[in-house]
């Protein structure tokens, strides 16, 4: 399956993959994370069973502090 992920291909070689999945195979953290798929948000709790279907875009946005 290949997704983009902030505008980067991604391509794994399983069949299913849900947003959790991607967020892990990354190595992205969990925390202060917001993600979009396709422009849309997808809430933290939906992560896990969110699955994603060929060629979809994912946006992830990490919160930074500072001023």
């Amino acid at each position: 399956m290949t997704v983009y992920l902030n505008q980067k291909e991604f391509s794994t070689d399983a069949a299913r993959l849900t947003v959790a999945e991607v967020i892990s195979l990354n190595q992205l953290p969990t925390v202060g994370l917001a993600v979009a798929v396709n422009n849309k948000v997808v809430r933290k709790a939906e992560w896990q069973t969110t699955e994603l279907a060929e060629g979809d875009k994912i946006t992830v946005i990490t919160a930074v502090c500072g001023g």
